[in-house]
């Protein structure tokens, strides 16, 4: 018997590069529209945009310009009623359920305000368990693991519950989770929005740094000034459209 394209996802998932390979992401004509009452209303208003490997840049405006609605077209949490979303080269619209599920596994990293960590593993545990629904064998997982403990200055913490960690600690063990598997995109919504301005500079160091060394490309959704000073590029939206800019920042500030 045939194996169908439905029980492999993988197989769908890289069946057509279709998008710009030196592109991390790219959108294309793209719109998405919420009902309220009699009235459609345009989250998104046909919006073009690329996200180019290695870009360190922040989705920013005013509560109800469209941050948050594009990021999740863009990490498949949701669907464009209109356009397209190559991610990594592969055409999104179209993908079932299942494929679009193992396209954020492979190829996202996502990064939350609300950290959304298993409160019942450990800080290595809940970094862990994206290797093992990735089928990376368990030989490779502590090494990795501990090397990124490391860079985010977590040691030390592995075998803690998040509640026993701070903000801060909880989000850089995020941080871990959402890189671990080698993702082509870190999407981070409103990640500083509950820490501490010690703690959310010091997280956007170690992520600029992650962006530096390692070319990790990461895609922020935030109104806070903080990380959008510390952007190489901001992306401006308004009513669910671009705003024109969007371009390299002429100086950013410097982050210890």
């Amino acid at each position: 018997m045939k194996e169908s394209e439905h029980s492999h996802p993988e197989k769908g998932a890289h069946s057509a590069v279709e998008g710009n390979l030196m592109n991390a992401v790219e959108i294309k004509n793209v719109s998405k529209y919420y009902q309220e009452g009699e009235f459609f209303v345009k989250a998104i208003d046909g919006i073009d945009l690329s996200i180019s490997r290695g870009e360190f840049a922040v989705l920013a405006g005013p509560s109800g310009s469209g941050k948050s609605t594009l990021l999740n077209l863009i990490g498949g949490l949701d669907r464009p009623d209109k356009g397209e979303i190559f991610l990594d080269g592969l055409a999104t619209r179209e993908k079932s359920d299942d494929e679009l599920t193992f396209l954020r596994l492979h190829k996202i990293g996502f990064v939350f305000q609300a950290y959304n960590l298993v409160p019942v593993l450990t800080a290595f545990e809940n970094v862990q368990f994206i290797l093992q629904i990735q089928g990376v064998p368990e030989k490779h997982h502590r090494e990795k693991i501990l090397a990124l403990f490391a860079e985010l200055g977590i040691s030390g913490l592995e075998n803690r519950f998040p509640p026993q960690l701070s903000g801060g600690q909880q989000q850089r063990v995020a941080v871990a989770r959402a890189i671990v598997g080698n993702p082509a995109i870190v999407l981070a919504d409103e990640p500083t929005a509950n820490l501490d301005s010690e703690s959310a500079l010091s997280l956007l160091g170690l992520m600029k740094q992650l962006n530096k060394e390692k070319g990790v490309t990461f895609l922020f959704s935030s109104h806070d000034s903080r990380v959008v000073e510390t952007a190489s590029r901001v992306i401006k939206l308004r009513d669910g459209k671009i705003e024109p800019c969007g371009l390299p920042l002429p100086q950013q500030k410097a982050i210890a």
